[in-house]
């Protein structure tokens, strides 16, 4: 069903890839605060904000401490108010430093070998960490490295990893920094122009150029684009993956996690977005992903509820919409709450607030609670009923975002059991001692920063972080992973910090295998009467600008079959691309009309690249099987072929560098450059019109691009539309 292309204007200019390929940096800072009782926060998993009439007992975020950490210092500084708005430099946090990876086996290169012979090239050798059966880059790199070893003698095994990325297209395609590989007693400078001067005219690339003490290499076009085309046509969804990687491994990406009964909260967007994307990451390279949402699905809160249904609740209305309706049921009873002990207060705080009242309502709230825990039959079953219909819910959101799930875990999961166990474990290494009835665990010896953590109540009840370290424990029993990352806002910094800890002084031998990836909050996101935003109404305010936009061109509208689909999927699009376009520690604000803008660098301006290609492709109406076979001569004296070709190349090595960043952003960026380069040629390489041996040499072009850009969209769990 033909969609009519929106009018948009980009920029034009082709700019350098190689920046954001850089690495990231290796100071890793974290916020630190005091954890109250209830690490969980009134919206979901460790996110804090303001819901309407919030619950009695959970407490506001505190002052927070700020702790960076890097390989060789620590240093600490005050934050009394969190800033709005301001980048801070926080990354992943692990318990304690991993072991070096090792390197990964040469790869079996007598397949490739015998294609490069066909083609003309010289056969090369891999050498660990190298992938050249995925990565068309790394076939140049390891013929560089071979030739580079001969000429200078130093180790090819030093020369391949220093062989990196450049900051733009004319500083080269690969760059050597001499004075990484510390050769004593020779000057970098000297070394670069001599090795320049002795390296072998070649197939592969052209002549090195020496700068001071860098060495650039330029591939040759004919060499790239010979193998590049062919291979990104012939693998099409799988290229850039690289399976071999992470084969063998596991990893659970913990993500989400709102508390069953509320709505799913736009705090909760970033963690899904993040996730989704980390999962995808993982298994793009060959990593098994289990993705885990762990659900606020115990405690008080149910009390409240199962009260609240029983006096507000209607039965047609949960099954229609049942998290809508349980919030209003939810606010509704805590309001009662706060108007009987505000009725039966005994005196006011220093601001004025009722103090030493008392509510039938709450503490009829704790005897369901307690019959519940109990294991009564009646409370249970009102329990597994709002879990069920909220879980059923929450799968139709995640849906619309490309969000799957393999386990719905939660707090009701972990087994008192391995709770026991834990508190046993924490006693026995003497970790954990009585205060005032409460049993903490002390943790300022390891870092003053920590504070002390309460893991059970005078009451005897357990909390969140007891719980966190009983299912981590039955995690690692269960799935045996290589790797566990917990995917929660930066203000729970302090909490995972704790988590790690304690998992660490148990002597588990598993605990440096998690790893907290924060993030940033999203600013500016309230109704008009400032109460919580609900994801299902962004997603609607997102499609509904996104078609009033559309509307705006009254000829391309009338062509449209399907406005409002395609409203909804460029709008999601506008949304998620906004939240990954910037270092997600960064908070950053809401804007619809920017998500919704077709100018510069946004969600619809990628999807409008995305249907251009398929547009180009269509009416070009060329066989597939035809772009295999092409005159490369024709591409190689573009300029602007030769550079999206480059870009293109790329691509295998944005997704291996992504995952050391964790960073979708190097992604976007990446995909806008790409698109950039695109939009600057498609008026010097036309394929309609043109001689058939042009346009299929270009539409192969073309069309590599569009793989590109599709996988990356999917990747980053965008769906590419083919018409607009």
């Amino acid at each position: 069903m033909p969609i009519a292309p929106l009018r948009i204007t980009a920029s034009t200019t082709a700019r350098g890839l190689g920046s954001l390929l850089r690495r990231a940096s290796t100071g890793i800072a974290q916020t630190a605060k005091f954890v109250p009782e209830k690490s969980r926060g009134p919206l979901g998993r460790r996110f804090y904000s303001t819901p309407v009439t919030p619950p009695q007992d959970r407490p506001a975020p505190p002052t927070a401490t700020t702790t960076t950490i890097n390989p060789t210092t620590t240093t600490t500084t005050t934050n009394t108010k969190e800033p709005q708005g301001k980048a801070r430099r926080k990354d992943d946090f692990r318990m304690a430093p991993q072991p070096p990876t090792p390197p990964t086996a040469p790869e079996d290169v007598t397949a490739l070998n015998a294609h490069l012979t066909k083609l003309g090239f010289p056969p090369i050798t891999a050498y660990p960490d190298s992938h050249p059966n995925t990565n068309p880059v790394d076939i140049f790199r390891c013929f560089i490295a071979e030739k580079l070893a001969a000429i200078s003698g130093v180790s090819v095994d030093l020369i391949y990893p220093s062989l990196e990325w450049t900051n733009s297209f004319d500083k080269g395609d690969l760059l050597l920094a001499i004075p990484r590989l510390r050769i004593k007693g020779r000057v970098p400078a000297d070394l670069a122009k001599e090795w320049a001067e002795a390296f072998p005219e070649n197939e592969y690339t052209q002549p090195p150029v020496h700068t001071q003490t860098f060495l650039q290499f330029f591939f040759k076009p004919k060499a790239l684009l010979s193998y590049l085309l062919p291979n990104i046509l012939t693998k099409k969804e799988q290229y850039g993956r690289c399976p071999d990687l992470g084969k063998g491994k596991r990893v659970i990406v913990e993500f989400s996690s709102p508390n069953i009964a509320k709505p799913f909260h736009a705090g909760h967007l970033r963690s899904t977005i993040i996730g989704g994307f980390l999962s995808n990451l993982y298994e793009a390279v060959g990593w098994e992903v289990i993705r885990m949402n762990y659900l606020g699905d115990w405690g008080k809160q149910f009390g409240v509820l199962a009260v609240g249904f029983e006096r507000y609740g209607s039965e047609a209305q949960l099954l229609e919409d049942p998290i809508h309706h349980l919030f209003d049921v939810y606010v509704r009873v805590n309001q009662d709450i706060r108007a009987e002990k505000e009725a039966t207060a005994t005196g006011k705080d220093a601001d004025g607030k009722p103090t030493g009242g008392t509510s039938t309502t709450d503490n009829e709230a704790r005897e369901f609670f307690a019959r519940l825990e109990a294991g009564d039959a009646q409370a249970r079953e009102l329990w597994s009923r709002f879990r069920e219909l909220s879980i059923k819910k929450y799968v139709a959101t995640y849906s619309r975002l490309n969000i799957t799930y393999d386990v719905y875990s939660g707090e009701s999961q972990v087994g008192a059991d391995t709770m026991a166990h834990a508190s046993k474990l924490l006693e026995e290494k003497g970790l954990s001692s009585k205060d005032k009835g409460a049993v903490i665990v002390d943790l300022t010896p390891f870092n003053k920063k920590l504070g002390k953590a309460i893991v059970q109540k005078s009451d005897g009840t357990t909390l969140y972080l007891t719980r966190d370290i009983g299912a981590a424990m039955e995690r690692y029993e269960k799935y045996k992973f290589d790797k566990m990352i917990y995917v929660v806002a930066s203000q729970q910094d302090l909490h995972l910090q704790q988590l790690f800890t304690i998992l660490d002084k148990l002597d588990l031998p598993w605990a440096n295998r998690c790893m907290h990836i924060n993030f940033g909050m999203v600013l500016g996101m309230s109704t008009r009467n400032g109460t919580v935003v609900f994801l299902d109404d962004i997603l609607a305010d997102t499609k509904e600008s996104m078609h009033e936009v559309m509307k705006t061109n009254a000829d391309k509208y009338a062509q449209v079959t399907n406005p409002e689909e395609v409203a909804d999927v460029v709008g999601r699009t506008g949304v998620m691309i906004q939240d990954m376009s910037g270092k997600r520690i960064n908070n950053y604000p809401f804007d619809m009309k920017r998500m919704t803008s077709f100018e510069g660098d946004t969600g619809p301006y990628l999807q409008y690249a995305h249907s251009r290609l398929c547009s180009i492709t269509r009416k070009a109406n060329i066989p597939e099987e035809d772009l295999l076979d092409i005159d490369v001569g024709i591409l190689t004296g573009s300029t602007h072929a030769v550079n999206l070709a480059r870009a293109l190349a790329q691509w295998p090595d944005v997704v291996v560098n992504t995952l050391k960043t964790h960073e979708p952003t190097t992604v976007v960026t990446y995909l806008f450059k790409m698109t950039h380069l695109l939009s600057s040629g498609y008026d010097v390489l036309r394929v309609v019109g043109e001689e058939e041996g042009v346009a299929r040499a270009r539409l192969a072009l073309y069309e590599s691009a569009r793989r590109v850009l599709g996988n990356g969209m999917r990747l980053l769990g965008l769906t590419p539309v083919e018409r607009m």
